[in-house]
């Protein structure tokens, strides 16, 4: 095992030389995949709808094909998921990653192309390997095995020859050999769809294997980790896998789960990265262990543009390149890619930290966010806040959502927070205040509103029982995968729900 570590982590390094030419020539890395993206679908129905042949330039792209979302191109999902090929892509596509929906109820289908398997989602996954093990000298995580707690969709059949799952599902079902040797739990438990049943059986299984490292979205592993400590009365993560190392996480922001996961492996040497990767593609991650800053992947078959979030609802709004975009701003991230997302609007929102290279932060989502009385509370705002009062008071949280309280009776309205605490604060009170005066902090729009309570009064804010996210999610059949807790709403519907719930109990 200690040959194969060795010779693995020296073929990762190699592919940092290029890493580094793309963030030297990150402008031209991006035309060359524009051109190439236009070229390879010219011939696809879509690509013979706007005529790509006679599309030159990122100018006449962005005047020629409007920017969609996935009700635009449904209609052409639709006809790819019954069995028709090049529509939007000229590659066949058997699989569709169904979405976890947490802008919406319903579901969605992403076309997974070979092309984006092999060059998007597994080179992300190698280059997380390829920038811990160039980071981290001493790395043994292929001395152990590899934790991956993903999807809970089983591989369903659209049709005889296609496929839908959690991306994490598609992931897994396709695995090059070599990682499917070093990975727990099996692909069976892997895939089961029955959440609570897979988690208590990777506990049982997992407790005497030399687990490594581990990959993927913090909520599960807290839910895992507790199952685990509770069948061998260890204290922590640590007791049970001495060897663990690093964890790669995503899916959602880490700041609320940090200070959780220091007292679930208490080790200083313990190394996380975290990585941007979503149905439509991988888009960035965490190379620098000093920095949360992600940077860009310029080179997974993705054509990047960013349309300011203040254009957003603009009958045409108009989308910057990679050349145009400034520092701090935040931007509404549009694709082309390639699986045949044209010019798709992903629904996240991110800010630039650095140009030379570029590297970003996710900042919320374009349809989470509280703007109800124009104080347009992203969720960086809030996770910010709730860091900053765990700080100061001693506590951690494992889940919460927020919403607006409207106006009634005269009184100014307010926002109304659901927090689940894995460590209760010290003083709630105290906790109360940090949060709101931080929001006022970083936010202007929500301090104007909060001026002498004119708009919005202090916030209201829930502490509730230990379990309570998850029996709620539970409910609505969204447990485990890539499934998370919506953080902000602009309306009542999740909060209204959550509180009625506890009601009932």
């Amino acid at each position: 095992m200690a040959i194969i570590n060795s010779i693995f982590t020296w073929i990762m390094k190699k592919r940092i030389h290029q890493i580094e030419l793309f963030m030297k020539y990150p402008h031209e890395v991006q035309d060359e995949w524009f051109q190439s993206l236009l070229s390879t679908a010219e011939a696809t129905e879509w690509g013979k709808k706007y005529d790509y042949n006679s599309i030159l330039t990122a100018e006449t792209y962005k005047e020629r094909v409007p920017i969609q979302d996935y009700n635009s191109l449904k209609p052409y999902i639709d006809r790819m998921i019954k069995g028709e090929q090049n529509i939007l892509w000229p590659s066949d596509v058997k699989w569709f990653a169904k979405s976890s929906g947490t802008t919406a109820d319903r579901s969605k289908f992403i076309p997974v192309s070979e092309e984006a398997l092999e060059d998007c989602h597994y080179q992300g996954g190698k280059d997380m390997l390829s920038v811990y093990c160039h980071n981290r000298p001493d790395a043994k995580i292929l001395t152990g095995k590899s934790m991956v707690l993903g999807g809970s969709s089983q591989i369903n059949n659209f049709q005889s020859d296609s496929y839908y799952g959690d991306l994490s599902s598609i992931i897994l079902r396709n695995l090059p050999f070599w990682a499917e040797t070093h990975r727990t739990p099996d692909l069976e438990t892997a895939l089961n769809p029955d959440f609570e049943e897979k988690i208590e059986t990777v506990a049982q299984r997992s407790i005497h294997e030399n687990v490594t490292s581990l990959s993927g979205v913090p909520t599960w592993y807290v839910v895992l980790a507790k199952r685990m400590m509770e069948l061998t009365g260890k204290d922590n993560l640590l007791e049970i896998w001495p060897n663990l190392e690093f964890y790669s996480h995503g899916g959602v922001s880490f700041k609320p789960y940090r200070e959780l996961f220091r007292k679930l492996i208490p080790s200083d040497s313990m190394y996380y990265l975290e990585n941007y990767n979503a149905s439509e593609g991988y888009f960035a991650l965490q190379d620098q262990s000093d920095s949360e800053d992600l940077l860009l992947m310029l080179d997974y078959g993705i054509y990047y543009e960013f349309l300011p979030v203040e254009n957003l609802f603009d009958e045409h709004p108009k989308t910057l390149g990679l050349d145009e975009v400034e520092l701090g701003k935040n931007y509404a991230l549009v694709i082309s890619t390639n699986a045949g997302l044209w010019r798709y609007m992903v629904g996240d929102t991110i800010k630039f930290t650095t140009l030379h290279p570029y590297r970003i932060q996710v900042t919320g989502r374009t349809k989470q966010f509280i703007n109800t009385f124009g104080e347009e509370v992203i969720v960086d705002n809030a996770d910010e806040a709730l860091k900053q009062a765990c700080a100061e008071t001693g506590a951690s949280i494992r889940d919460y959502t927020a919403g607006p309280v409207y106006f009634s009776n005269g009184k100014a309205g307010a926002h109304e927070w659901v927090i689940e605490f894995e460590e209760s604060p010290s003083d709630f009170d105290r906790f109360c205040k940090v949060l709101d005066t931080t929001l006022r902090d970083v936010n202007s729009d929500y301090d104007a509103k909060r001026f002498n309570d004119l708009a919005l009064r202090f916030p209201v804010i829930h502490q509730v029982p230990e379990g309570t996210f998850y029996r709620w999610m539970k409910a609505r059949g969204k447990l485990g995968g890539q499934n998370k807790v919506p953080r902000l709403a602009n309306d009542r519907a999740y909060l209204d729900d959550i509180l009625e719930q506890l009601r009932a109990n």
